[in-house]
């Protein structure tokens, strides 16, 4: 392993998309800065980490917070090669817009918006001044199509792909990459295969995910690994949806009897 590795920092970045993230980059060599609200799942993913001879490095918090937004700027010691924005949530929720609060707005905007950007304009100087550097921020599918239970979900992560976009123009000439991805459909411990269900015949995914199956958080680990990597260098600024070819599919299904496609309601 190298003695001056790759320094990338990961938000959420001990379960689930992110675990799968953390846990990838360490084993390319890279030292992880690993970001957590939890702390038991934190340990227990760098002890993983450093098992299978990698490096990893905890910081404790949410990470809304200013605290732990210095906490993960001290531990990086003034050099980060990849940053990885990945927290997100759509809870709280609410079973419509009109019965959602204000109060459940900005915890939203803080878990999907606000973090991004105020991680992204603390560490983003000193790889402006080292002319090197690939952000990769967590969006969602739910940016890019309607999702009639969660709007506001769905408006801050179009704005994370937004700031993806504005962002790679303004600093691409300095050496800085800046790409997102838009996972769907994510097999983890906060949307479980059997949550995703939720009744749904077994066997029956080729209906509403092209590719049959359900992400796992490795899925999405390799593509951001990917656009955090020298081989992703000539691209910056995109949101690349990782989600099994169900935007692609843009609302068709395939019919539960197998005899061709519907995009209306469809007994079986």
């Amino acid at each position: 392993m190298s003695e001056n590795p790759r320094v990338s920092v990961v938000t959420g970045g001990a379960l689930g998309i992110g675990g799968a993230i953390s846990r990838r980059l360490a084993a390319g060599g890279d030292l992880v800065i690993l970001n957590d609200i939890d702390p038991d799942a934190a340990d227990r993913t760098r002890v993983d980490i450093e098992t299978a001879g990698g490096r990893c490095v905890t910081v404790i918090g949410d990470i809304v917070e200013d605290g732990t937004v210095e906490g993960v700027c001290a531990a990086a010691e003034g050099r980060v090669d990849v940053l990885v924005n990945n927290v997100g949530d759509f809870r709280p929720a609410a079973p419509s817009f009109q019965d959602s609060t204000p109060e459940q707005w900005q915890r939203l905007y803080e878990l999907n918006l606000l973090h991004v950007l105020k991680l992204t304009h603390a560490l983003l100087p000193s790889m402006i001044e080292r002319c090197t550097g690939s952000i990769v921020n967590n969006s969602t599918v739910e940016a890019f199509r309607g999702i009639p239970q969660h709007p506001v979900y769905s408006a801050y992560n179009a704005g994370v792909s937004a700031f993806t976009r504005s962002l790679a123009v303004a600093v691409g000439r300095h050496g800085v990459r800046v790409n997102a991805i838009a996972p769907d459909l994510a097999n983890t411990e906060q949307t479980p295969v059997e949550w995703m269900r939720r009744g749904y015949d077994e066997g029956l995914e080729h209906t509403w995910v092209p590719l049959a199956r359900f992400g796992e958080p490795d899925d999405y680990a390799a593509v951001v690994a990917f656009l955090a990597s020298d081989d992703a260098r000539f691209v910056t600024g995109h949101t690349i949806p990782v989600d099994g070819g169900t935007l692609a599919a843009s609302g068709w299904f395939a019919r539960a009897d197998d005899q061709g496609w519907t995009n209306r309601p469809h007994r079986a």
